[in-house]
């Protein structure tokens, strides 16, 4: 075998062994330690993945006939695995509205009545999947909302974060998407039909400068 080929065998054994360690550290991860928001506790895993699988193979001298910058590529190899991990697993699977009905699809023997999908998320996926408490805990952990005094309020960055949505959403979107046999570009304009509701509104509590 090639030195080159030698290196390639060794950089996809250094691949699979991060593997393992990163589903393992998933695993104690989850399972034992208290977690804030699952997509984070992820990435942190894959971080904390690469750093100990790289220990392990310096000391074992698996990787000893690579050069720096090939060791620095093998660790963003790592590091870009572990993001699509994180991104595509437990994200998912946590956030995902397809795969809530899928499983409560099976809950019900495999079956519902199409008439009560609108219902099974208005009175149940909310509620089940604590659909406002979540969110609320993961938009104040990444620093887009603050709540304060009962209100909830958008940071600089939310704001900033917003707009980007907003564009994106209205101008790079597909204009004519499949909904229920019908394509349209409703989606791309969600609030083209919605009012800004009065009672939504935080009450605004007076300064002493207001009230004298």
């Amino acid at each position: 075998m090639g030195m080159q080929a030698a290196k390639i065998f060794r950089g996809l054994m250094a691949l699979a062994i991060y593997g393992v360690v990163l589903a393992t550290t998933y695993y104690v991860h989850a399972r034992f330690f208290k977690v804030n928001v699952v997509f984070y506790g992820a990435i942190f895993d894959a971080v904390l993945a690469a750093v100990m699988t790289l220990a392990v193979l310096h000391f074992a001298r698996v990787i000893a006939s690579f050069n720096p910058f090939e060791r620095i590529q093998l660790v963003a190899i790592w590091l870009l695995c572990g993001y699509v991990f994180a991104i595509s697993i437990p994200t998912v699977i946590d956030r995902s509205l397809s795969f809530y009905f899928l499983e409560k699809l099976q809950q019900h023997g495999g079956e519902i009545r199409l008439d009560k999908f609108e219902d099974v998320f208005t009175q149940e996926y909310a509620r089940e999947q604590q659909v406002v408490d979540v969110r609320l805990t993961e938009q104040a952990a990444s620093g887009t909302i603050a709540i304060v005094d009962g209100c909830v309020k958008l940071t600089e960055r939310g704001q900033r974060l917003a707009r980007f949505s907003s564009f994106f959403r209205a101008n790079l979107l597909p204009k004519q998407r499949l909904v229920r046999g019908a394509y349209s570009d409703a989606l791309t304009e969600p609030f083209r039909n919605s009012e800004v509701r009065g009672e939504y509104g935080c009450r605004r509590t007076a300064t002493p400068v207001e009230r004298s």
